[in-house]
């Protein structure tokens, strides 16, 4: 048996030295790890007074003052040392070196495979990771991962970003190169095929100046001709090629006209076999666009300007009156869906859509997103410092304090502070309207007040909003209590939600949400605003009327005094009840939120649309 012999002195890291509760000399302590070879890994602390400790560790008895530790499982290759960071490092711990994951490869066990598979297509503007911008792009994954697992063929059709990361996809090849139609021109299109974390693609690529840019938007083409061009062009591609799926899902406003080219072009020409369903995301983006565009990709855009198709009913009367790409998908799928029971509620009551999603009421359903277990897994996470799973937590408590020392917030090292007892909310979210801007503001002041920590991590596409959080920033970075980082990162991400004791989502509206349910899975009690999919997934604690689903803390207004309020019960509870609180992130942590409950709901409706 091999033993290398690796000494840490923790005083030369930064960190205090144990001192031995009898003498005023500190103790330097070593670490001997034992070859990897040996399946029965041993970590052997030998202090002066020759102690040995024999464990099997996977970061969870770890003392937080060592400052290098082996982890079993750890995300650091070769010696599997952690080495804590600080905000001084030159590179950012986020942006270390991890090792390559392929989520495909840790897919859900003993899926029961289904017994009359499908072709499904997704047609959609995002897919994590390579095109994410929202939780879109996690939904096109998880959804389609977990119909793959159940047997059906899946394929995903996105366009082909100039900003998508070459390397993040796998056996990429050109398949077909053919023309589509815009604008009076037949345009020289490239088809690639390729795997992305396990999951078949095919990008789309046209000869012209669409999808150029550093970003999946904001590129400096017209955004709306260049999704009127990828959808006509992923039904040609099916044409050219003979692909007739079962199921074509298309997803947001982006792909709302695709309905009509198949119903009223490609059906009439070669497509007969597929039957289309539309997934609404959020109802806020409409795809408001004029007929002379909509004529663009080959349509006669004045046909669909009646209040029975695609008008917008916000113009009629104006002038110029203008067309919905979002309610033309509506009118025009067999199937349309919301990503959640309650937001379903909510369109159908409030919104100027409503009437045209009453008139459909028949064929509207509402489906709670699930999330991709595989890529949201504590427990096989190669970001973070130490896994942990329900029933062996500790490892998040490095997490923790990992994330701490790294950010320079005041962590379990320091003398002034009581780790246990207080709480490190996260927020990670795009910094628009929706997700309750004012009450994110508040929670910044009032989380500091409380005596806790707070880290924000989001981005703002508005400059005006983007200005206002740069001055947050400047204002409160400086301390030890709060981190706000204008910035995206998946990393990071990972990171926080494994960090946190509580997950922070004040969304004025929410048609699902993934966040709280992440959150949850990485045992980060969730507070939330009362509003869909956030009132499917999360149930306050204090309500006695479902005392079994308590899982979170829950208001209903949008003042900050309500989220004062929230956040005042959920610190006391969790200072003051700490052994009722670790019941409550165990129960979390075992909720099954995952796409094998929501696709199971999918698949049914696939199957009552299509053509056998």
């Amino acid at each position: 048996m091999d033993i290398e012999a690796v000494l840490v002195n923790c005083s030369s890291l930064g960190f205090p030295s144990r001192r031995s509760t009898t003498s005023t000399t500190a103790t330097t302590l070593s670490v001997s790890i034992l070859n990897k070879k040996n399946s029965n890994n041993l970590l052997l602390l030998r202090s002066s007074s020759s102690i040995l400790l024999s464990a099997k560790l996977r970061a969870q008895s770890i003392d937080a003052e060592l400052g290098v530790v082996k982890l079993e499982g750890s995300t650091n290759s070769g010696s599997e040392l952690l080495v804590w960071p600080s905000p001084s490092d030159e590179i950012p711990f986020w942006d270390r070196k991890f090792p390559s994951w392929d989520a495909s490869s840790a897919g859900p066990p003993n899926i029961e495979k289904d017994s009359d598979p499908m072709h499904i297509i997704h047609v959609t503007a995002e897919m994590a990771p390579i095109a994410k911008v929202g939780g879109l792009g996690d939904v096109i994954t998880g959804l389609a991962r977990s119909c793959l697992s159940r047997g059906h063929k899946v394929d995903i059709m996105i366009p082909f970003y100039e900003c998508i990361q070459k390397h993040q996809v796998s056996e990429l090849a050109l398949v077909t190169t053919y023309n589509s139609y815009h604008d009076g021109n037949w345009v020289a299109t490239n088809a690639y095929r390729g795997v992305v974390s396990g999951l078949p693609v095919i990008l789309v690529e046209p000869s012209n100046h669409f999808f150029k840019g550093q970003s999946v938007y904001g590129g400096s083409y017209n955004e709306l001709e260049a999704y009127l061009f990828f959808s006509r062009a992923c039904l040609e591609w099916m044409q050219v090629t003979g692909t007739q799926p079962d199921i074509i899902h298309v997803h947001e406003w982006q792909t709302g006209s695709l309905p009509m080219l198949y119903w009223d072009m490609y059906h009439h020409l070669s497509l007969y076999k597929p039957r289309i369903v539309l997934t609404i995301h959020n109802m806020e983006h409409y795809g408001e666009c004029r007929q002379e565009e909509l004529s663009k990709c080959g349509l006669d855009g004045s046909i669909y300007a009646t209040a029975e198709k695609a008008i917008d009913d916000r113009t009629i009367g104006h002038n110029p009156e203008r067309l919905s790409l979002l309610k033309g998908g509506i009118v025009y799928s067999n199937t349309v869906v919301s990503v959640s029971p309650t937001y379903l509620k909510e369109t159908l009551c409030s919104g100027w859509l409503a009437n045209t999603l009453i008139r459909n009421r028949d064929k509207y359903c509402g489906i709670l997103n699930g999330i991709d277990t595989a890529m949201w897994d504590p427990a096989t996470d190669v970001f973070l410092p130490a896994e942990f799973n329900a029933n062996k937590t500790e490892g998040k408590n490095i997490c923790k304090n990992f994330v701490q020392r790294g950010l320079g917030l005041a962590s379990k090292g320091d003398s002034n502070l009581v780790a246990d007892k207080v709480p490190l909310v996260v927020c990670i979210t795009r910094l628009v309207a929706q997700k309750g801007l004012h009450l994110i503001t508040h929670a910044i002041k009032h989380v500091e007040e409380l005596g806790g920590q707070l880290i924000v991590l989001g981005m703002a596409p508005d400059g005006r909003v983007q200005r206002e959080f740069e001055g947050l920033a400047d204002l409160h970075n400086k301390g030890s209590s709060v981190r706000i980082l204008l910035m995206y990162s998946e990393e990071l991400s990972h990171m926080l939600y494994a960090a946190a004791d509580m997950v922070l989502v004040p969304s004025i509206y929410e048609p699902c949400g993934l966040a709280q349910m992440i959150g949850m899975r990485y045992g980060a009690v969730p507070i939330v605003r009362k509003t869909g999919g956030l009132a499917d997934t999360v149930f306050d604690i204090d309500d006695p009327s479902q005392p079994e689903k308590a899982n979170g803390f829950v208001f209903e207004g949008i003042d900050e005094g309500s989220l004062s309020w929230t956040l005042q019960r959920a610190f006391t509870f969790f200072q003051q009840k700490p052994n009722e609180w670790n019941g409550i992130v165990k129960k979390i942590m075992e909720i099954d939120n995952s796409w094998n409950n929501a696709s199971g709901k999918y698949i049914d409706v696939y199957n009552s649309i299509r053509v056998r």
